[in-house]
């Protein structure tokens, strides 16, 4: 082999050199997205979370309360004793809204809701959830990560850091943010908290594409390429030299799949390519602009889990504002004329996005669960016609893989104050969903602060009355 003749041909040599091994080192780059085995034969492989931030109120969805109803206008009874948040209990309040019989099970649906409704024969509700408080922002992080403090690893990441991404080019967790902003306590609901920082959502929705992904127009491909190949050789050097630092693998981890996004990631969010039969099906060209963008996030979400990530967080509404139940569905004076702005932008789209993945055989290894962080008084406010916060009870959802479809699980009392049959808490619910995921919620742990931290905190139980 001959000697190179120049500076210029020796330099050449070495970058073309170093490509070829920086290229080598990348291809395991996968393998070493932890991608661990489930504890036992998983019924479900990915996991949708649909989360209404706000509290939207179970007595006026999915919890038919008829003596409420009977007894609207009159004082709530002394026992109720419930606490309030932002003012007095006025009296007892009926739903707006009559309740109608759905599906070939009966369940009592708000009028509000037909197109959801006509799917209950596929859902198991569970009406006896109970949050630890009654304030906004702790209580969607409760929901999330298992705690009402903000810094601990949300749901979605634990399940990242157990079985990882089945698509090398796309993250194992993305959450989807609604048009109208954030939830309340914002990244705290996505964060990986204490394991490693490659388990927190990437962050986008159907209207902001992926930050800083695109390649400067005045950069070549050929010469991005070479770039990325050659930090590769570097990155992997370095971390030779540094094998206990976790959060340097997390950054290198984290730059490998941006990069990776680039080929994957236009393809996956490119809505043009569905039919218009398929849009239709969700509303994604509505005239309603909150309702045809929150449906356009339904099909993102749809093209995320079928092309391999793990856990994706779909939000439908957003924080608080100078005025309640704007934005979300934190009905404090408002309740009728709030939520029959905010159940039309829910009810097609997600009825759509569920019907579409039974048709695609999507649904058969997916859980989809429907989730709020608490619900609402059977009172008016005092001085308004809307319902303050009730952390004694609420109602979430599940459908899908594992699903026992047409039960309910747990009640409230007669006026749907307060659970008071098969508690239940976010413990048990997120026990329920690794469970479906073939983890024991008991065994995913990790050591953090001298403990062996895990999902569930030294709380749950498996809901296994709704499980088929």
């Amino acid at each position: 082999m001959s000697l190179p003749s120049s500076r210029r041909e020796l330099l050449g040599d070495f970058v073309t050199g170093l490509r070829s091994v920086a290229l080598a080192s990348l291809l395991p780059a996968a393998t070493r997205a932890r991608k661990a085995q489930p504890h036992f034969e998983p019924k479900a492989k990915r996991v949708l979370q649909i989360f209404c931030p706000g509290a939207a109120s179970h007595i006026d969805l999915w919890d038919h309360k008829p003596e409420l109803s009977r007894r609207s206008g009159q004082p709530p009874p002394a026992e109720m004793n419930a606490v309030t948040f932002q003012g007095k209990n006025g009296a007892l309040m009926g739903s707006p809204w009559e309740f109608r019989p759905m599906g070939d099970s009966g369940k009592m649906i708000t009028e509000l809701l037909p197109e959801l409704g006509s799917l209950v024969d596929d859902i198991a509700f569970v009406h006896s959830m109970q949050s630890k408080t009654n304030t906004h922002g702790p209580a969607c992080v409760l929901m999330n990560t298992g705690f009402s403090l903000e810094g601990f690893p949300a749901s979605g990441s634990w399940v990242s850091y157990a079985l990882g991404s089945a698509n090398r080019n796309l993250p194992a967790y993305v959450a989807i943010p609604d048009i109208r902003g954030i939830p309340p306590a914002g990244p705290a609901n996505w964060g990986a908290g204490f394991l490693p920082a490659e388990h927190q959502a990437i962050v986008f929705n159907a209207q902001e594409p992926i930050r800083n992904l695109d390649r400067p127009k005045a950069i070549s491909a050929s010469r991005d390429t070479a770039t990325r190949e050659f930090l590769g050789f570097l990155n992997r050097t370095h971390e030779q030299r540094h094998p206990g630092d976790a959060e340097l693998r997390a950054r290198i981890a984290s730059y490998e799949l941006a990069a990776r996004m680039q080929l994957s990631a236009p393809e996956v969010t490119d809505l043009s390519r569905e039919s218009k039969a398929t849009r239709d099906l969700y509303g994604a060209d509505d005239g309603n602009p909150l309702k045809a963008a929150y449906a356009r996030n339904c099909l993102l979400a749809r093209r995320l889990l079928e092309r391999g990530v793990r856990f994706v967080s779909l939000f439908c509404a957003s924080r608080a504002s100078g005025v309640d139940g704007l934005l979300n569905w934190d009905a404090h004076k408002t309740l009728k004329a709030d939520y029959e702005r905010h159940c039309p932008v829910l009810d097609q789209p997600t009825a759509g996005l569920l019907r579409d993945m039974r048709s695609r055989g999507l649904l058969e290894k997916t859980l989809v669960v429907w989730v709020t962080e608490f619900g609402r008084m059977p009172t008016h406010q005092e001085g308004t016609v809307g319902r303050d916060h009730n952390p004694d009870a609420f109602t979430v959802w599940l459908t899908g893989a594992g699903i026992k479809g047409g039960v309910s699980y747990g009640s409230t009392d007669e006026f749907g104050a307060k659970a008071v049959e098969n508690v239940s808490t976010a413990h048990d619910f997120h026990a329920t969903m690794l469970h479906l995921l073939g983890l024991d919620h008991e065994r995913l742990t990790w050591y953090h602060n001298g403990i062996d931290r895990r999902l569930t905190d030294v709380h749950g139980h498996v809901i296994r009355d709704i499980l088929s």
